[in-house]
């Protein structure tokens, strides 16, 4: 027995059973033309009227409607957005479903993850966020914190929050960035955890040292990577470990936080197991 019938499978249809006829492009082209007639009586009243004409000049501006313009845009995005959010975050439980059951849950198990009222609210969340960005990729990431949170029967709402925003606030660039930090860093973190730090320094230098010398960081291109390095702090999923007044890029060593591995490992594709 599947979970298709699931509240975000729901959610998705009813979308779709309540579409409008008129798509988005058929009312563009239909204000378009309106303001298109409002051009053209106006360029008639202008010859015909002469310089007293221009005293409808404004009238063109109000008959655009602008306000109104702005919000319908404003409610089809809304939309487009939700549908996208919906439509990924059911591909990405469906493949939770499939793993979780790969590995033995039951389906009352299973059925209860996605019945839970820490996903509801956490779907809730994203819903929020998702109106934050026009970007696909974000909408998927999102999805991702969510699908990833189920699979680990982890969705504590704070930290959930955290991951979110970070997922629409950061870049293409940033993530790229914050994985080869976590490739390089993932041992020594998890090595470290209940450990003493007297040696945490001397051993993330080494790291870090080591990091730079394989040409993970591009010297030229420092000023992008610095952009990156202080929007990943600025989140919590890394910590700079000293201040150093220097042009060349690496010489900064930043730690990575369990923050920052998490919130990478939540964002990677849910994979079926063998």
């Amino acid at each position: 027995m599947g979970l298709n019938g699931n509240e975000v499978s729901a959610v998705n249809q009813q979308r779709l059973n309540e579409e409008q006829n008129q798509s988005p492009v058929d009312g563009a082209l239909e204000s378009a033309t309106s303001v298109a007639g409002s051009a053209v009586a106006l360029g008639a009243s202008l010859v015909v009227g002469g310089p007293a004409g221009l005293a409808l000049a404004g009238s063109v501006v109000a008959g655009m409607g602008i306000v109104a313009w702005f919000r319908k845009l404003g409610t089809t995005k809304v939309e487009e957005n939700l549908e996208a959010l919906g439509q990924a975050a059911e591909d990405a439980f469906n493949r939770v479903e499939r793993v979780l059951s790969e590995q033995g849950k039951s389906i009352e198990e299973i059925q209860d993850r996605f019945k839970s009222e820490e996903l509801m609210q956490a779907m809730a969340s994203a819903s929020l966020q998702a109106l934050r960005t026009t970007e696909e990729e974000r909408l998927k990431r999102l999805a991702l914190v969510l699908a990833n949170g189920v699979k680990e029967g982890d969705l504590e709402p704070e930290s959930l929050d955290d991951m979110m925003r970070a997922a629409v606030e950061l870049r293409d660039r940033d993530i790229v960035l914050l994985g080869k930090i976590c490739i390089s860093q993932r041992s020594l973190l998890q090595q470290q955890r209940g450990r003493d730090t007297t040696y945490w320094f001397g051993e993330l230098q080494s790291v870090w040292d080591q990091f730079v010398r394989s040409g993970a960081l591009d010297a030229s291109k420092h000023l992008v990577y610095r952009s990156s390095f202080s929007r990943l702090e600025s989140r919590g999923l890394i910590q700079k470990f000293r201040e150093i007044s220097t042009a060349r890029v690496g010489l900064e060593p930043y730690a990575l936080l369990e923050e920052g591995l998490k919130f990478y490992d939540r964002i990677q594709e849910i994979g079926v197991t063998k």
